[in-house]
């Protein structure tokens, strides 16, 4: 059977490709304009996406069109399949009707820490032996492919909240019917859908309404929305999960019964994060992520793992030896005693963990790169909230280009530690006179960013050259 995948390009509509090929069909595409890690990671698997949506790809004469969340009316390749009346599918109910049907789904959801939480279960779950499927939103190193079918009945996957495609637009996860759930935190996002956190709340609440009684819940301790979907209704296991030292939020657990404690917690102390369930402790280790929202990612992979049989130990033990995830938090590179790091970083409260957990590791000044690049920032939603969540960085440098809101003037409440340009090379200047030994630059974007990790990884090397530093 012939497959011809509308945006293939995207980490999940190449994730769906690599798994359609892996089952034996035959698979061509179609994208925008490709750059790596995307255009390798398709290379390697046999897989080179048409540039561009020419209707003319209707004679390629595939059985049927899987149709990326990213294609809108008008897209003169959608608009051909339509009007000839040729098949189509969405991408998640292609992958839930072909791919997930039998099988233990373990689902990772929630406004932040998807795909590290997901990376890490699949992680824990592969080093215990499981083998289990997967299909990731982004690249983890030691890992052949953001997706594989694996060969036991578990199968773990980033599930989206965003809208399944033009025709259908409920939340991805809705198609995937999970065993295991994991909601790691809900706050607003995705203003390019959802109206206001309440219509989100919603569809996680549709989501819980698709899991069996013998199902588990796996929520975040102390989050309001979270508090709020599981009041509509649950019909699982649930279990919180959360910080040891903080999850009462100064209340005495003996003075006031309504706090209900986690189960599943852990503590933070400087690059170790201690682990507990039920009160004993299960293990102790140092992530190769830090920052406590990565404790907390952790802790939600270990509890997902143990629903599906791993030992809590066991789990803690293998998160010792994960490798981490591109685009998150990752060390770019170092030249004239400045580190570049890339981070994924999009929304007010990820910026802030972000700093959060860099800022005890960097001997000199932490430097923001900032691209408000997601649907949410584009719209200016949550511009009031980025001074707050700048607050741990020395100095701020904002990429304005093509917004319809004034960075600048959000930003000004940081004074002469924030600048903003339209430029990517006025930036790079900037950063590169700025800079001094010691200090560490953090790029934030959902995006490519037009590659300016490279580009001012470059721009420090040659000062390095020029300089002697």
């Amino acid at each position: 059977m012939h497959l011809h995948i509308l945006g293939m390009g995207g980490v999940f509509m190449a994730g769906v490709a690599i798994l359609a090929k892996a089952l034996g069909y035959r698979v061509t595409g179609c994208d925008g304009p490709l750059y790596p890690p995307m255009s390798d990671v398709l290379a390697a698997h046999g897989l080179t996406p048409i540039e561009g949506y020419d209707a003319d790809q209707i004679r390629l004469g595939a059985d049927c069109y899987v149709v990326g969340n990213a294609i809108s009316r008008g897209n003169p390749l959608l608009e051909a399949i339509l009007d000839a009346g040729l098949p189509f599918v969405s991408g998640p109910q292609w992958l839930a009707e072909t791919v997930l049907r039998g099988r233990w789904v373990i689902a990772v959801s929630g406004t932040h820490g998807k795909t590290t939480t997901t990376a890490m279960t699949a992680h824990i779950l592969r080093t215990a032996g499981f083998n289990p499927g997967y299909l990731i939103g982004g690249a983890v190193p030691g890992f052949e492919a953001p997706a594989a079918l694996g060969d036991s009945p578990f199968f773990v996957i980033e599930a989206d909240e965003y809208d399944t495609a033009f025709s259908d637009k409920r939340a991805k996860f809705l198609h995937y019917r999970p065993r295991t759930l994991v909601i790691n935190h809900l706050e607003y996002d995705h203003a390019d859908i959802y109206p206001d956190l309440a219509a989100i709340e919603t569809q996680f609440h549709h989501l819980i309404r698709t899991m069996p009684r013998s199902g588990a819940i796996f929520a975040r301790a102390g989050i309001p929305a979270i508090d709020r979907v599981l009041a509509r209704g649950v019909w699982s296991e649930v279990a919180r999960f959360g910080l040891a030292e903080s999850y009462l939020g100064g209340h005495n657990a003996q003075a006031d019964d309504r706090v209900e404690v986690p189960r599943w917690q852990v503590q933070v102390a400087g690059d170790r994060a201690h682990y507990a369930f039920d009160g004993r402790a299960i293990g102790s280790v140092t992530l190769p992520l830090p920052g406590v929202h990565n404790a907390l990612n952790g802790l939600a992979a270990v509890a997902a793992a143990s629903h599906a049989g791993v030992l809590p130990e066991q789990a803690v033990e293998a998160l010792a030896s994960f490798p981490g995830v591109k685009r998150r938090l990752e060390k770019v590179g170092e030249a004239a005693g400045v580190t570049v790091f890339d981070d994924f970083a999009h929304h007010p409260t990820a910026i802030a963990a972000t700093l959060d957990a860099l800022r005890p590791r960097v001997t000199g000044r932490l430097i923001a790169l900032f691209e408000p690049r997601s649907n949410t920032m584009k719209r200016g939603v949550m511009q009031a909230e980025l001074p707050a969540a700048f607050a741990r960085a020395d100095r701020v440098f904002g990429y304005a280009k093509g917004l319809s809101w004034d960075l600048a003037a959000a930003l000004a409440p940081l004074g002469a530690k924030a600048e903003v340009a339209t430029e990517i090379d006025s930036l790079v200047a900037r950063i590169v006179a700025y800079a001094a030994p010691g200090d560490a630059v953090v790029v934030m974007s959902n995006g490519a960013f037009e590659g300016v990790q490279r580009t001012l990884l470059a721009a420090l090397m040659a000062k390095e050259r020029r300089v002697g530093v």
